[in-house]
């Protein structure tokens, strides 16, 4: 049987190495039946009344491997919700085998199919060529949407495939079910409406504040991060950070509608905007720079470069200074806006620093953040605060000078991964969330303790923690986010992610007095309550920190860390993205943990130092570890091909001079093998390193597995280059640009 086999690239999506294996939980048995086309579409009609998502793939296509772990997230979300999804396989009959062991692979527990017939025949019915290709059947039987790449100027990924989903969810009544997971929310500048960013779902949700109802929810950009509002109140912004774009959205009349859409790359995060609406400041975060965009052309007119990981911003009240939270060099940069040029940073080591407010004088920028200690992970250290620990800072932008704290957490009962912040109108009191140990802290702000140098101490200032009307803390359960007051000075409104609402606090009250739903499941799925655990700081001692502390969004963080996950204290190692660890076995740097579920066990235990945790919990994290997936590469052109220098490279990287093919292998560029290169270090317990996977590699703040190298360019001049590993002649100059243009694109 011959068939035709024309591959149209998708954007390569970014995975890294993580330190866990694979689990040994019972999932449903996963098959591939052979079907003759005409069968095939009787099935996808035998779903009335649901959504039916149909993804065209094969084998023997990279980028249709690449996507089809979203049609996984997708079935793990929405499965439950009236929502059927697909595979549909178009390899050769003979070569069954290969594609069932990636599905299972995959644990694409739905029901997936291998086409046997000529391929003709279902290129003819679907028009299209060949894979990769989705198509969306609404709930009628009737085809709602195609995505395929017939034509190359209209590429897509699953952003735009779930947000069609969402929209016929929603026309049915059923994406009351989905959940929301808001991040971020702002008022109006009238005070009667309330818009949140709903990371999970999408969207953008508006709430009448007089009735607590939600009337209207419109989709957005994928994994939205932040929200802005232009001053006339006319105009909200939202970014997509992992669609790369910056989506305007019109309020008139109780009503949300889009009115324009720029993609800027690199992961757009937070947002700004000028004083006269004309300007919007957006962190990059991969480019390492704040774009100033002109929303009247949507262009971008200027990228100020900041520092490395810029997340979070804030504009002061006269509109002259940027405040930008730079987590990959570890501070605050601070912008001078009518020169548009970086003045200085403040730096101080902190790690995941959150949301940032500027006083109404404009002198301080104050935000939340967390330290790592570089100690041994005990449960002395970690009691004494020695390990992890959270703070509260200001920073100065009228000018140098050092960065003043204080300490969050109690002894015995800590506070994890402060996120949300703000100040009350009259700033006699400051608010945080600490997402980790779901809560609100609640300080008097005029005489706090800052302190500068030689500060803030290890533990909450104990003349502080013994005064309930300088600082108490408020419950709130699920995972808090961002935090607003409401004008009257007394109440603040809290995005509760995992709550799927927004929670009302009476601040004086000390109690939740509304919450506001805005959608989601009441049963939680297990990938949800996996996600719960991985983002709970109680699981840990004395609940210092969460998996998310150090894995920041199941990602990684910018300091090499120190736990016996190789064996022994004492050798600092980069901490490894859990972006697609269910498919990247074996796990650790040096690649000897193969059981996941243990590996779960020891996280929780050993450096967490917490109870263990009971199958289910392994069940549940495992299931939300297999649905962390990252963006595009923004490094590659738009529809998702290689540049030319990236094209001599790939040439480069699979030949014998440069023979990084040996060990970066397969689809994920990871032989799953133990490499001795050189690299290894005296009083090793494991010899040996597991080749990591290259995809997404662009995406870190340091190299090798200790960090010993700041950039790829230096890792591929230095410790990792190719004539060391190979013992071959150097690259040449145009070799190694090509070499790194390529390996940048994966």
């Amino acid at each position: 049987m011959r068939r035709t086999r024309i591959l149209l690239f998708l954007p390569l999506l970014g995975f890294f190495l993580a330190p866990w294996g694979h689990g040994q939980e019972k999932a449903p048995e996963i098959t591939l039946r052979l079907i003759k086309h005409k069968k095939f579409l009787e099935a996808i009609q035998s779903h009335p009344g649901h959504v039916v998502v149909v993804d065209f793939w094969g084998e023997f296509c990279l980028p249709c491997k690449q996507e089809f772990p979203k049609l996984v997230e997708l079935h793990q979300r929405c499965g439950k919700h009236k929502v059927v999804c697909i595979s549909a396989s178009v390899d050769e009959v003979e070569n069954n085998e290969e594609a069932l062991k990636f599905l299972k692979a995959t644990k694409a527990t739905f029901p997936n199919y291998l086409i046997d017939d000529e391929a003709q025949i279902w290129q003819d019915h679907w028009d299209f060529i060949g894979p990769p290709a989705v198509f969306v059947v609404d709930q009628k039987g009737k085809l709602a949407g195609r995505f395929d790449h017939n034509d190359p100027n209209k590429k897509y990924t699953y952003a735009d495939v779930e947000k069609l989903v969402q929209k016929l969810l929603k026309l049915s009544g059923s994406s009351s079910t989905l959940d929301r997971s808001p991040v971020d929310l702002l008022l109006t500048t009238d005070g009667k409406w309330l818009l949140t960013a709903n990371q999970t779902s999408a969207s953008v949700s508006l709430i009448n504040l007089a009735n607590g109802k939600v009337v209207s929810e419109i989709p957005c950009g994928e994994r939205p991060t932040a929200l802005a509002i232009t001053p006339d109140g006319k105009t909200a912004l939202v970014s997509g950070t992992f669609s790369h774009d910056l989506t305007l959205l019109s309020l008139k009349e109780g009503k949300l509608t889009r009115s324009g859409t720029v993609r800027l790359g690199f992961e757009p995060r937070g947002l700004a905007v000028s004083n006269d609406g004309k300007l919007a400041y957006v962190a990059l975060t991969t480019a390492h720079v704040v774009a100033v965009v002109d929303l009247g052309t949507m262009k971008v007119v200027e990228r100020i470069a900041v520092g490395r990981w810029p997340r979070y911003l804030a504009l002061s009240p006269d509109g002259s200074r940027l405040a930008v939270a730079v987590n990959g060099d570890g501070g605050v940069a601070v912008v001078d806006t009518l020169q548009r040029k970086l003045l200085y940073q403040e730096l101080f080591a902190g790690i995941n620093l959150g949301q940032m407010q500027i006083s109404k004088d404009g002198k301080f920028a104050y935000f939340p953040w967390m330290v790592y200690r570089h100690n041994p992970i005990t449960p002395k250290n970690v009691r004494i605060g020695w390990v992890l620990g959270s703070r509260i800072a200001r920073v100065r932008l009228d000018g140098k000078f050092r960065r003043e704290a204080i300490t969050l957490d109690p002894s015995g009962m800590a506070v994890s991964d402060p996120h949300g912040l703000v100040l009350s109108p009259d700033e006699e009191w400051l608010v945080c969330a600490a997402s980790g140990t779901h809560e609100l802290l609640v300080y008097r702000l005029p005489g706090l303790p800052f302190q500068d140098y030689g500060g803030p101490g290890d533990h909450i200032n104990p003349e502080l923690l013994k005064d309930k009307d300088r600082f108490y803390r408020i419950p709130l359960g699920g995972r808090p986010m961002a935090v607003r007051y409401a004008a009257d000075g007394k109440h603040v409104y809290v995005a509760n992610y995992l709550d799927n609402s927004v929670q009302v606090v009476d601040i004086p009250g000390r109690k939740v007095v509304r919450t506001i739903a805005l959608g989601g499941d009441k049963e939680p799925s297990l990938a949800r309550r996996g996600e719960a655990i991985f983002y709970d700081g109680r699981r840990s001692l004395d609940q210092w920190y969460s998996c998310h502390s150090c894995h920041y969004e199941g990602h990684t963080n910018s300091v090499a860390m120190d736990t016996r996950n190789d064996g022994r204290f004492g050798n600092f190692k980069t901490v490894l993205s859990l972006r697609n660890v269910t498919r990247t076995g074996p796990w650790t740097w040096h690649g000897w943990q193969k059981d996941l579920d243990k590996a779960m066990h020891v996280s929780i235990t050993e450096t967490m130092l917490g109870k263990a945790p009971s199958k289910d919990d392994t069940k549940a994290m495992i299931a939300f570890l297999a649905t962390l997936t990252v963006p595009p590469n923004p490094n590659r052109n738009r529809d998702g091909s290689l540049s030319e220098a990236a094209r001599r490279g790939e040439k480069v990287f699979h030949g014998t001079k440069a023979g990084c093919a040996r060990c970066h292998s397969g689809p994920y560029f990871t032989d799953g093998r133990i490499h001795d290169v050189g690299t290894g270090e005296r009083g090793d317990v494991y010899r040996g390193y597991n080749p990591p996977s290259l995809l997404g590699v662009y995406d870190r703040m340091s190299y090798l597995h200790d960090g010993r190298a700041a950039t790829l360019e230096e890792s591929l001049r230095g410790p990792h280059s190719p004539q060391r590993v190979t013992g071959r002649d150097s690259l040449s100059e145009i070799e190694l640009h090509d070499l790194l243009a390529f390996v940048k694109s994966l």
